[in-house]
C-alpha cells in the first residue's frame, strides 16, 4: 500500500543539516516510489512530498537484513587520486543535474553515495544496486549518466 510523507527542508544553515538527516533516515527505511518538491518562497523552505512503501511490508524481514549488509557503502576511507577525479566529476554532474531539475543536490545523490560510487566503480546498472542509497528509481533516473562518467574519467 502506498503512503505519503510530507517533509520540510529549511534552507537556513542551522536547520539544513538536521532536516537532511531526517530525510536520509526516512529514505533508508522506506522504498520511495515518487518524490515531488516545491520551493516555498515566502518562508524559504523546500516542501518535499514522498510517496512510499514501507520496506517491511514489501519484503519479509529476513531479506531486509540481508540486503542491508550486502549493500556497499564507503566509510571514511581514503580516496586514491583516480577516485578523487571520479568524485569531482560526479559532484560536477550532480550540481548541474540539481540546477536543471531545480532540486537540492542531495536529492540526486548524497556525498557518501558519490564516494561509494567512486570506490566501488560499478560497470553495469545492476552493480549500482549494490551501493547503499541506490534504488530502482535513482538508477532509472541517473544510472546511465553515472556509468558514462565512470567510463570517461
Amino acid at each position: 500500500m502506498m503512503k505519503i510523507k510530507v517533509l520540510k527542508i529549511r534552507i537556513a544553515d542551522e536547520f539544513l543539516h538536521e532536516d537532511q538527516k531526517t530525510i536520509d533516515n526516512f529514505l533508508e527505511t522506506h522504498e520511495i516510489i515518487k518524490t515531488v518538491t516545491a520551493f516555498v518562497h515566502d518562508e524559504q523552505f523546500w516542501s518535499v512530498v514522498l510517496y512510499f512503501n514501507d520496506i517491511e511490508s514489501t519484503i519479509n524481514k529476513t531479506s531486509v537484513k540481508d540486503s542491508k549488509t550486502v549493500k556497499y557503502s564507503a566509510e571514511d576511507e581514503v580516496l586514491s587520486n583516480d577516485e578523487i577525479k571520479i568524485l569531482d566529476a560526479l559532484k560536477l554532474w550532480r550540481s548541474e543535474k540539481a540546477k536543471e531539475q531545480n532540486l537540492p543536490t542531495y536529492f540526486i545523490a548524497t556525498n557518501k553515495e558519490l564516494v561509494s560510487v567512486a570506490k566501488y566503480k560499478p560497470a553495469k546498472k545492476e552493480e549500482l544496486l549494490d551501493i547503499k542509497g541506490f534504488g530502482k528509481h535513482k538508477i532509472e533516473n541517473y544510472g546511465e549518466e553515472i556509468l558514462e562518467i565512470l567510463e570517461s574519467v
